[in-house]
């Protein structure tokens, strides 16, 4: 052998642990987790109760009720899979452990938030299905106070029994009529302890007032569109939120260039931010409802119905984005850097992705108005930053890793501090002179 044998028992316990232990039942802990704990510790019903320690694996045999029909084979059939009903049952029973011990069940709140997943995958026919099958299988294994703790958690989250019963924030929220989505909210609290001992920077608008303030408006609007495939040669943008007037044959393109702007050269509206969770989701229908007003078909200012997603990242599901945003609007709030305030509510929004369609630019604009209403430099992507910036949200959002994120982000803001926004055509020739047209992307193409 190469290998050690921790590593070949932990990878192989499957077929190891059917030769042992023919006719055992995976059940408990094991039976929700799927496999051995990160420690390597696996619990099985069986005919006597031993440990059993191999390399890399302790076996936990317990001495209980043999399978039922409603149990099945698990990999080729000589060990059995608790049923999803007598799994959650077993984890309901009482588990006293030693000092230095693993229990055998999950702690409540895992067996909750289990119950919240039914309700929210399966709606209530399919929660009240599985709690039919939870009586029948407490009737034939003779576990009434297990089955009277499953259906006071599936009543609470019903909202038909009293809410305070239940431990996990998830399944409180569900009760209270707030669901939200757990790993959305673990990874902006990532990003929160990343920004909370972050060093960030500050840096002063440098278009305040009126010119420069509406070039560096038109320019945040122009790229954020261009990002999302809104692509117009910049003169051309440049004469549509100049004259208004519509570019032939692309009426819908030309106002979300020119709503876009609305709403980032509005003084006033810039320097609107959340003052509470009630009020983040005004402001985003408001925003959202003006931004997309000319594609009645994207549903302005309604929230979304069906789940979307881009590429391989799906986004956070319909019924779930009020109570995610409230959830991440109760860590916002706890930074007081704009510029920590900024890059927080631009990953929440992208993440959450309200609305049908817009919610990329949406986003922008919400992290910008977080930066003008403390008087920060906007943040804008230009073209040629594109893939930089589409890379730092995939490494937060697939690895949980925000240091490219903040230092994407901070070092864009510096692009723009760095500008002399004297006039359209003299801010032009310095993104010409820095490539800040150019998509790198087809660069590569060609």
């Amino acid at each position: 052998m190469t290998n050690a044998p921790e590593v070949l028992i932990r990878k192989n316990w499957l077929p190891v642990v059917q030769h042992l232990f023919p006719g055992a039942l995976i059940s408990h802990r094991s039976h929700l987790e799927g496999q051995p704990t990160a420690d390597g510790h696996l619990f099985l019903t069986y005919k006597y109760t031993r440990n059993v320690e191999l390399p890399g694996l302790v076996v936990h045999l317990l001495e209980g009720p043999d399978p039922l029909p409603s149990d099945a084979p698990f990999g080729d059939g000589t060990l059995l899979f608790a049923s999803e009903a007598r799994g959650l049952l077993e984890n309901l029973q009482p588990a006293r452990v030693r000092k230095g011990g693993v229990s055998k069940a999950l702690p409540l709140e895992r067996v909750e938030e289990r119950l919240e997943m039914v309700l929210r995958i399966r709606g209530e026919d399919g929660l009240n299905a599985l709690r039919d099958q939870a009586r029948e299988v407490a009737a034939a294994l003779e576990w009434p106070t297990e089955l009277a703790s499953l259906q006071r958690i599936a009543g609470a989250l019903l909202s038909t029994q009293s809410s305070k019963i239940l431990t996990s924030p998830v399944a409180r929220a569900r009760a209270l009529g707030l669901p939200f989505d757990a790993g959305r909210l673990a990874l902006f609290t990532t990003l929160l302890s990343a920004l909370h001992t972050a060093v960030l920077p500050r840096r002063p608008d440098p278009a305040p007032v009126a010119p420069p303030f509406y070039t560096i408006a038109f320019f945040e609007a122009y790229f954020s569109n261009f990002i999302e495939g809104t692509e117009f040669q910049v003169d051309e943008a440049h004469r549509i939120v100049e004259t208004g007037q519509l570019v032939g044959g692309r009426h819908a393109d030309s106002h979300d260039v020119l709503s876009t702007y609305q709403l980032c050269s509005n003084v006033a509206e810039m320097r609107v931010v959340p003052q509470s969770a009630e009020d983040l989701l005004a402001i985003l229908q408001r925003r959202h409802a003006q931004l997309m007003h000319a594609r009645p078909d994207k549903r302005p200012g309604q929230w979304k119905e069906y789940a979307n997603q881009a590429g391989l990242t799906s986004f956070v599901d319909p019924g779930l984005v009020r109570g995610t945003l409230h959830e991440g609007f109760k860590l916002y709030r706890s930074l007081s850097e704009p510029l920590a305030r900024a890059l927080f509510m631009m990953l929440m929004i992208g993440e959450v992705h309200p609305f049908d369609d817009g919610n990329g630019r949406l986003a922008r604009l919400m992290m910008n108005a977080e930066l003008f209403s403390a008087s920060q430099c906007r943040i804008i992507v230009t073209t040629h930053a594109r893939e930089d910036y589409l890379d730092a949200l995939r490494r937060l959002s697939r690895q949980s890793d925000p240091s490219l994120y903040i230092r994407m982000l901070s070092g864009a803001q510096q692009f723009v501090a760095d500008l002399q926004p004297d006039s359209y055509e003299a801010v032009k020739v310095q993104l010409e002179a820095q490539d800040a047209f150019t998509d790198v992307s087809s660069k590569l193409r060609w």
